[in-house]
């Protein structure tokens, strides 16, 4: 069983469209659709938005849905240096819970400064950057460069960032960017890659960039096309997906 994690409904309509469900789950406010997707076995939670809310129901999808790897995809906002255009489609190397950690007089420092870890198993010590499983990378790097995706979209590889509060000036988006030379932004991802760590579950993201991290305009905004781009981009994964 494949788990699929989105934060809201836009992300997921494609996916619902073109998935054979042959079940539901209702856990206290989150659902779980049962299924087949290109002829795997998928459970998929549309989560809702925010870090909470992603490890609600990443904990829900590992416990509940017997998984073995955990696809978290939807939109995301591309820092500007990054090369990456509305539409594009990027894959997560690895997911950094931007604002856990403290603000100093020298500017904000990580969970390593304070010397506490996010996560601590017999195995792992992970303070705020969780790496995505490499084989899922290179499969997906593999599947996804194919010209198969939208006409003029680009596949990048990086670090992604999530954060409680959305990106919203160009100055905040340049400290960002000189803090983690980053690729893009989102608001749940670290949240569910340290669920799925925590499990010792593989875990893989896929976001199609839907604005730049800049000054706010939602007038240069294509969520639809970005939201497209990531479910597209997930049903090729798990057509060409070889275990």
């Amino acid at each position: 069983m494949i788990a699929l994690l989105c934060s809201v409904q836009a992300e997921a309509d494609l996916l619902k469209s073109n998935m054979t469900v042959t079940g539901a789950l209702q856990l206290g406010a989150k659902s779980i659709l049962m299924g087949k997707l290109a002829d795997r076995d998928i459970s998929l939670c549309v989560g809702g938005m925010g870090k909470v809310n992603a490890a609600h129901a990443a904990t829900l999808l590992l416990t509940h849905a017997n998984a073995e790897a955990l696809i978290v995809f939807g939109i995301g906002g591309a820092y500007p240096s990054s090369g990456a255009k509305v539409g594009d489609l990027a894959i997560a190397q690895e997911e950094i819970a931007g604002d856990e950690g403290v603000l100093t007089h020298d500017g904000f420092k990580d969970t390593a400064f304070i010397g506490i870890p996010l996560l601590k198993t017999s195995t792992l010590m992970i303070y705020n950057t969780f790496s995505a499983s490499s084989a899922l990378i290179e499969q997906a790097q593999r599947i996804l460069s194919s010209p198969q995706g939208e006409a003029g979209s680009r596949l990048h590889l990086g670090r992604f960032i999530t954060l409680s509060t959305c990106t919203g000036t160009s100055a905040r988006a340049d400290e960002l960017e000189a803090l983690y030379h980053g690729l893009c932004e989102n608001m749940e991802g670290a949240a569910a890659a340290q669920v799925a760590a925590s499990h010792t579950i593989p875990w893989l993201e896929l976001r199609g960039i839907s604005n730049l991290v800049e000054d706010r305009d939602l007038k240069t905004w294509d969520i639809p096309k970005a939201a497209n781009a990531a479910q597209n981009a997930v049903i090729r994964f798990l057509e060409g997906w070889k275990p």
